[in-house]
Order: structure tokens, then C-alpha cells, then sequence
């Protein structure tokens, strides 16, 4: 019982927190203190940035800021990063406050957009600010679930944008995943947004334990209690890690791995299932190892369900199944994913069609799916939480090569294990492998944080919105509060201090080597910029020598003979192919007196290469053949050639005869400190103190470039879109205005096409297919077609080509980035469903350019195509008039928007 001082301290809370007191009435459970710190801060009116791990409830921060809108009169966005997310917050809300007081805002679905509560994805809420959309009226508040998705390089500028052009008056509540710089991420949104407080909770909800797994024996990785403070690894993991020597097995010489396999996916399952640690997700990164697996286990005859159950997953997948059409089962796989389910276990990853991945999650939160193989984007936002996390590998394929996974990654991942308020704790677990080292493992383990960078970065479509509403300056200047401006600001400040401390030393440097004689400091400058000239010249003679040595092999042929200078391969050689590449220097096919044959370089040619005469070669010749290399030998050694002159000297510019450096020796010898004694002792102070002042040199070219960028790169997009009429001064032309209606990474590209026409006259399935090619992004190197579908879509893609080259010159000539190339793999896929094929059809289309696309990823960029269509349906004309494509581009998503495409886009 608590004592009355206790008592009174809590009606005073509560007095002075009503909102909050009759909010956490609402919960059966008591809300942890930084739940409570933050919400308090919120009824003080306040904005909060709230970092805390996965699962320890700081969305609980966003429903109170629903709750203080509704108290309020006022209105309250929750703005999350992926659709899925903002459907699962949306049916949350709705069972708290009924359907008619929450709506839902996404690219797919609008639903009682006018309500006080409305959940949305980050970039419809973008969209809104930029048009001053009515719906933003009396907005009180608004939630940034994940708002570290701030640094993800493709969408992350979304998120900045909404905060920098949210009104003064609304309350930010910006909820993150711990991070390590939250301090510096707070301190900008206070320059930004007002007054926040930033509420850092580390701990998780639920203790974590990490183990190895190795073979089928589980070992616990750390010798403390889990909580990674100060890890230590286990001692009796060290002794059997040396036992198996991982360093061995990399070097072939370890009996115990030389044949070692990993274990079988039905086993470790097994395995987990023993100890009581499923439900599990296991992190594969890769969607056709997901697949493997969850085959793998129903080969093996693996069952985690019983008959109940097993019916209770029957009615489910009925239900979220039944618009599917019957003729698209086959194709989708369905009967093999059915039988997974029903033995408990799923893949989850995007190549899954919505109505697939919407039923894994489901049952895997009602706990009648235990074991799901999943790649790397479950790890974001889908709240599916398990008892056990396992990783099979710790390297994943991020687009362009294999990398390791980062700290923060591992923790995203293991942030998953430990159901909160089910769970007593959770389980992490490393499958071995002999590339992975324990210690790396315990490392991962043990650091929690990650650093959260800007991603951000000024578009055309930016650049006329702000143009439009507050002027050019005023635009360049908000641009500048960015929070990557303030990391590079705040980067600025490091690098001044370097220079500060260099300027230190050069002053400690120049008493150092003080000349009786003269400056010796102007004596030193002398010796420097004679260094370098020298330096230079040096350089443009190899590059030039080099240029000649490319030139002369470029124009050898079949049966000249060449003489090798020096090296391994020296002595004549006769060319059997010139060995010329278009994007690389000539490497010549030569067979040598000595009898070698092989190709050479530009490194075994010092000077340019003379022909010294010819013999014949055959047509087809063969230099691995050892009788042909004889003949050719024998061809060389018979011919009657001057004897090698090695004296002859290539004349040539050089630092002797070079101006400069004759100006610059003189004036060496001519300065006093030149005949100094003790010059070479001053010389190695003055190397230091050069030294320093070429680091200093450095350090201000990044500060320059570092200072003011964002505002640089906005002027030469303003400068773009005023020489395409796109800006006049401080105001948007009818062009510019139809621009600031397209939300696309090809925005200023679809606005040039609309303004040229290229798409005019075009029937719903060819637009459908041209407009593609600015959306689709392929995964993998693709072929392209023999043909394109209608002579119409190939004559509006060599129009669109044609463009984008015109506009990526005038790019170059600005200092820009290009806009992104059009790719044409989904072209015929998509003009095959917009035409009314079946699905099957449409896929087989993309296994032609070998795309090989998913039923999933189909759907994917369907839906992405869907929402370019819909923008280029209402993106305002020039003349006023209805824009010129509105009918054909609605006709075109009607024809897009059917069967399995229109299923996925249903609440």
C-alpha cells in the first residue's frame, strides 16, 4: 500500500496530467517510464522524438497523441513508411475508436479521409503539404512511425520534406528505432519544429539471449545474462570453437570441416521445437531460399500443427483467398503454399502476392504458423514478433555485392525475438558456419546502435512546389535547414577544427626552422612547387607515353611482327589478333620467338610499338597448339631484321626544357637560404609544414563543398527548370505547375514527354507499357526484346528515349544527376495483362527478357504504374483544358487495375 506522501505526489500527477490519467485507464497493463515521460511531455505541449528498440511500445507515444487530438477538437496523422503497416495501424485504431472516427490514406485505398484520425503513408501526407490539401486543416498532431526510414537513399527525403513544411502549430511526435546520434537528430528538429524532447529508452522489453547453433547443438554465446552489457564469450563455446578451428577450415586444413554442410532447415526447426523456442522467424535473405526452405521442411514430412489447428488455417486462407480467380492458383503456387501453412510453416518476402502475405502474418500472430523463413523486409514495420530469431548467414546481397551485415541490422533482425507480455525472454541464434567467427558474432550482439544519416536530396518536383509557394530565395533557404545540411554543418565544425590545430603547428613548425639567412618559410614554397611541377610533368609524360602505346597497338594486324622490350615475354612476337575492346585498352594475341602464345598488355610496352615487318598467319590459327606456335617461331626466326637498337632515345618534353621548372631552379639558387648550412635540417621542417598547409588546402575545398550544397544543387535545378519554362523568376509556369503534380523518381522526364506529346494517341495497353518503363527497375541484368509489342509503343519509346538523352546532356551541363535511364523489361508483361491475358501470360512475358518476376513483384509494379498512371491523369495542361492523356491514362488503369492486381489493392 502506499504511504499518503506517495498518494498526494499521484493526485498531483494527475491533476496536472488529466489527459494522460484518463488515457492509461485504458490499459490493463502500467506504462513503462519513458512511455510516461514522453506522453507528459506531449500534454505540455511539446514534440517528442522517442528512440527505443523493436517491441518496447513507443507506438503507445503515437495513440496518445491520438488521443489528446480527439480530447482537443483537433485532428491526428499517423504516417508510416509501407502500406502494410499503415493497414495494420488503421485496423488498430478502428477497433479503439470505431470506423467512424479513423480513416486511412494510401496509395491503394482511401477511406473517410475527413476523419480525426487518419493513417496514411509518409508520402501521401508529402503530397498533401505540397498542394495545401483542405484535409490539413485543424491538424493538431502528427506520428512519424519509424522515422528513421529518414535515412533509407530512396524514400528517405519524403520524410524530411514533411517535417521541414508541417505547419508551426502542429506537434511532431516522431517515433525511431534506437539510433546513436539521437541527440544530433533532436537538435535539429528543434530548429526546425520548436521545442522537442527527446526520450532515449534502451532497454528492451523483453531480455534477449544469443546463441550459436552449431550443427544441431545449441550453445549460448555470451557468459553473462544476456543483456550484452560488457559480453564475454561462453568458455566452453571458446574451447569447442578452437576444437573445430575455423581458421583451419578456411585454409583446407581441418579433418573436422572439410566436408562440413549446413544443417538441414527441417532439422534446426526440429531442434528449436525441442527447446520450446518457436514460433521463429529465420532470416535467409534471399526470396528463393525462403522457398527452398519452407519445401524442405514439407519434404521432410515436418508438422508443428495439429488437426484444430490445421482447420483453423483452412477457414483463414478461404477467407483471404476467395477473390482470387481459380485459373491463377496454378500460377501463383498456390496448393504448395496451402500445404506449408497447414504444417505451420511460411515464407514471407515481397515475390508474395498481398493476399499471401497478409495470411502468413495473421496466423503467425495467432501463433498457427511457427516457423517462417523470411527475407530482410520483415525486419520493417510488419508487427510479427516471435519467441526465437534465426540467422542463417551474417553477409547479405545488397544489390550490387555480398556485404556483412551492419550493428545495426543484427539488431533490427533480433529485435523481432520476445514477445512482449508472452514471452519471458527471447532468443537470437546464429547458425555456425566456418566463416563466422564467435567473437564478430558477440560483437554484433553487444552494439545496439546505429548512426541515422540523411538521405536528403532537392528533385524538380521539390523545386516547382517550393518555387510555387514561397519564392525562389525563401525556397533555397528552407532547403538549407535540411537535416543533411545540419549533418554537414555540424561536419564543417569538426573539419575547422582540424584546420585550427594545423594553423597551431605551422606556427610551431615555423620557429622550428627559422633562417638567419632569409624566409625560409618562401624557400620552402619554392622547393614544394618545384616538387610538383615536376610531379606533373612526370605524370603527362606517362599519360602521353601511355596514349602512344595504346595508339600503336590499336593499329596492329593479323601477322605483324612486333618486339616485345623487355620482361618475361621479350624478344619478336607476330600478332594473331589485335585484341582491340571498346571499353578497354588493346591486349594483342601474340605468339613469340620463344614459342609462348598469349595475350599482352599496355604494361609490357614501355614506348609505342614499330611494326617491324610480317609473315604470314593462318586464318584460324591456334596458339594453344604447340606444332602452330613452333611454325610461327620458326616464321620469326627466319625473317631478316635490323638488331635491336636499345640506345634510341624518343625525344620529348620533359622537366628539363620545361619553362617553369627552369624559372623555378633559378629562383631556388638564387634565394639566400639556398647556401644555408643547416638548410636540409629547416628543409625537413619546412616538409612537415608543407605537408600540413596541402592537408589544410584540402580541408577548406570540403568545407566549401560541404557548406551551402543543398542550396547549390537547388540553384542549378531552379537554373534546369527555368531554361525548360518550367520557372519564370519566382513563379511557376502552366508547365511547372503540371510538374509539381508528378511524385516520380522520372518526374521531370514524364513532364517533358507529356509537353513534347510522345504519348499522345496511344491505346490503354501501349500507354500502359511506355509509361512502364519509367517505374519498373529491374533486379537483375535483362535482355531485351527482339521486338516491342505495337508499332505505336515503339515508335513512343524511341520518342521517350530520345528525350531523356536530351535531357540527361543538359543534366551533365548543370552539374546534375542524370534522371534514371527508361528500362524496358516490363514492357511486354505489362502490355500482355493490359490487353486482357491471364496472369500466367503476363509472367511468361518477363521470363522472355529473363526479369523471371514474381507474382508478387508483378503485382508490385503494377501498382506503381497504377499510381504514374493516376498522376498523369490529373497533372493540370498548360491551356487550362482537360490534360490531353486524362481518358486514355484512366482507361489504361482500368485495364491494369483487374483480377489479382485489383484483389491486392482491396482493404
Amino acid at each position: 500500500m502506499s504511504s499518503p506522501s506517495e498518494r498526494f505526489a499521484a493526485a498531483r500527477r494527475r491533476s496536472r496530467y488529466p489527459a494522460l490519467t484518463g488515457f492509461r485507464a485504458q490499459y490493463p497493463f502500467a506504462l513503462d517510464d519513458f512511455q510516461v515521460e514522453a506522453c507528459q511531455a506531449l500534454e505540455d505541449g511539446y514534440a517528442v522524438l522517442v528512440c527505443a528498440p523493436t517491441g518496447a511500445g513507443k507506438t503507445l507515444v503515437g495513440e496518445f497523441a491520438a488521443h489528446l487530438a480527439l480530447q482537443s477538437g483537433q485532428k491526428c496523422f499517423y504516417t508510416t513508411p509501407i502500406k502494410a503497416l499503415s493497414n495494420q495501424k488503421y485496423n488498430d485504431f478502428v477497433a479503439r475508436y470505431g470506423p467512424g472516427q479513423v480513416g486511412l490514406l494510401t496509395g491503394d485505398n482511401s477511406i473517410n479521409g475527413d476523419a480525426p484520425i487518419v493513417v496514411m503513408t509518409t508520402e501521401v501526407l508529402r503530397n498533401m503539404l505540397y498542394v495545401s490539401s483542405t484535409t490539413l486543416a485543424d491538424l493538431g498532431y502528427v506520428v512519424m512511425d519509424e522515422v528513421h526510414y529518414l535515412g533509407d537513399r530512396f524514400r528517405g527525403a519524403v520524410w524530411e520534406e514533411v517535417i521541414i513544411h508541417l505547419p508551426e502549430s502542429v506537434r511532431l511526435v516522431s517515433l525511431s528505432a534506437t539510433v546513436s546520434n539521437a541527440e544530433e537528430f533532436g537538435a535539429w528538429l528543434v530548429t526546425v519544429r520548436g521545442e522537442t524532447r527527446v526520450v532515449v529508452h534502451e532497454e528492451r522489453p523483453v531480455p534477449l539471449w544469443q546463441h550459436l547453433l552449431v550443427g544441431t547443438r545449441l550453445f549460448d554465446l555470451l557468459a553473462e545474462d544476456g543483456s550484452g552489457v560488457d559480453p564475454e564469450l561462453n568458455r566452453y563455446l571458446n574451447e569447442r570453437m578452437r576444437y573445430l578451428d575455423p581458421g583451419a577450415a578456411r585454409r583446407g586444413g581441418s579433418r573436422q570441416l572439410r566436408g562440413w554442410r549446413p544443417p538441414h532447415r527441417p532439422d534446426v526447426i526440429s531442434r528449436l521445437d525441442r527447446e520450446g523456442l518457436l514460433p521463429a522467424i529465420t532470416f535467409v535473405f534471399s526470396r528463393a531460399g525462403c522457398d527452398a526452405a519452407v519445401r524442405q521442411c514439407v519434404y521432410a514430412g515436418l508438422w508443428l500443427t495439429d488437426e484444430d489447428e490445421r482447420n483453423a488455417i483452412d477457414a483463414l486462407i478461404d477467407e483471404r483467398t476467395a477473390g482470387l480467380a481459380a485459373e491463377d492458383l496454378e500460377v501463383l503456387g498456390y496448393w504448395e503454399w496451402r500445404d506449408g501453412l497447414r504444417r505451420g510453416v511460411a515464407a514471407h518476402h515481397a515475390g508474395l502476392i498481398p493476399a499471401f502475405k497478409e495470411t502468413v502474418e495473421e496466423l503467425f500472430v495467432r501463433g498457427l504458423v511457427r516457423a517462417v523463413f523470411a527475407t530482410e523486409t520483415l525486419a520493417l514495420g510488419i508487427n510479427m514478433p516471435a519467441r526465437t530469431v534465426v540467422l542463417e548467414r551474417l553477409t547479405k546481397f545488397n544489390g550490387e555485392a555480398h556485404v556483412d551485415v551492419t550493428p545495426g541490422e543484427y539488431t533490427q533482425f533480433t529485435g523481432r525475438a520476445g514477445r512482449r507480455g508472452i514471452d519471458v525472454e527471447g532468443h537470437a541464434v546464429v547458425l555456425w558456419s566456418p566463416e563466422i567467427d564467435p567473437g564478430r558474432v558477440a560483437g554484433l550482439a553487444s552494439t545496439r546502435t546505429y548512426p541515422l544519416r540523411s538521405s536528403f536530396r532537392p528533385s524538380y518536383n521539390m523545386a516547382v512546389n517550393l518555387v510555387g509557394q514561397m519564392g525562389r530565395d525563401a525556397a533555397r533557404t528552407l532547403l538549407e535547414s535540411s537535416f543533411a545540411q545540419f549533418q554537414a554543418d555540424r561536419g564543417v565544425a569538426g573539419l575547422s577544427k582540424q584546420i585550427r590545430r594545423n594553423e597551431q603547428t605551422q606556427r610551431e613548425l615555423g620557429e622550428q626552422m627559422r633562417c638567419e639567412r632569409g624566409d625560409f618559410a618562401e624557400y620552402a614554397g619554392l622547393r614544394r612547387q618545384l616538387s610538383e611541377r615536376e610531379a606533373l610533368l612526370s605524370r603527362e609524360g606517362a599519360r602521353k607515353r601511355k596514349a602512344a602505346v595504346v595508339q600503336s597497338l590499336e593499329q596492329l594486324r593479323p601477322g605483324d611482327v612486333i618486339r616485345v622490350p623487355a620482361g618475361r615475354r621479350a624478344g619478336l612476337a607476330v600478332v594473331l589478333d589485335a585484341g582491340v575492346h571498346p571499353r578497354d585498352d588493346p591486349h594483342p594475341l601474340v605468339v613469340t620467338e620463344a614459342r609462348w602464345g598469349g595475350r599482352l598488355s599496355v604494361l609490357d610496352f614501355p614506348v609505342a610499338v614499330e611494326v617491324l615487318g610480317s609473315v604470314r598467319v593462318p586464318k584460324h590459327a591456334n596458339y594453344r597448339s604447340p606444332q602452330e606456335r613452333r611454325d610461327l617461331a620458326s616464321g620469326l626466326r627466319a625473317l631478316d631484321l635490323p638488331p635491336e637498337e636499345r640506345s634510341r632515345r624518343r625525344k620529348g618534353s620533359g622537366a628539363a626544357d620545361d619553362e617553369q621548372v627552369i624559372a623555378l631552379r633559378a629562383a631556388l639558387r638564387a634565394h639566400p637560404c639556398h647556401d644555408c648550412p643547416d638548410r636540409e635540417e629547416h628543409a625537413r621542417w619546412g616538409e612537415r609544414f608543407s605537408r600540413l598547409q596541402r592537408e589544410n588546402d584540402d580541408l577548406r575545398r570540403r568545407i566549401e563543398g560541404r557548406t551551402g550544397s543543398l542550396g547549390r544543387t537547388f540553384d542549378r535545378i531552379a537554373l534546369l527548370l527555368t531554361d525548360r519554362g518550367y520557372l519564370a523568376g519566382d513563379e511557376t509556369t502552366p508547365p511547372g505547375r503540371m510538374l509539381a503534380r508528378i511524385w516520380s523518381d522520372s518526374d521531370l522526364l514524364v513532364a517533358e514527354c507529356l509537353r513534347a506529346g510522345a504519348w499522345d494517341g496511344l491505346a490503354p495497353a501501349d500507354l500502359a507499357a511506355v509509361v512502364s518503363t519509367l517505374v519498373y527497375e529491374a533486379r537483375r541484368e535483362e535482355r531485351l526484346a527482339d521486338r516491342m509489342p505495337t508499332v505505336a509503343v515503339r515508335d513512343a519509346l524511341v520518342t521517350t528515349a530520345r528525350i531523356w538523352a536530351e535531357l540527361a546532356d543538359e543534366e551533365t551541363a548543370h552539374g546534375l544527376v542524370h534522371s534514371r535511364e527508361p528500362e524496358l523489361g516490363f514492357v511486354w508483361a505489362i502490355h500482355r495483362w493490359a490487353r486482357g491475358d491471364s496472369l500466367g501470360q503476363a509472367l511468361d512475358a518477363t521470363v522472355q527478357v529473363g526479369a523471371e518476376l514474381s507474382a508478387g513483384d508483378f503485382i508490385r509494379w503494377c501498382k506503381q504504374l497504377l499510381d504514374l498512371l493516376d498522376q498523369i491523369a490529373v497533372a493540370p495542361s498548360g491551356s487550362g483544358d482537360e490534360p490531353p492523356l486524362a481518358r486514355p491514362a484512366r482507361a489504361a488503369i482500368a485495364a491494369v487495375r483487374r483480377g489479382v492486381v485489383a484483389q491486392s489493392m482491396m482493404p
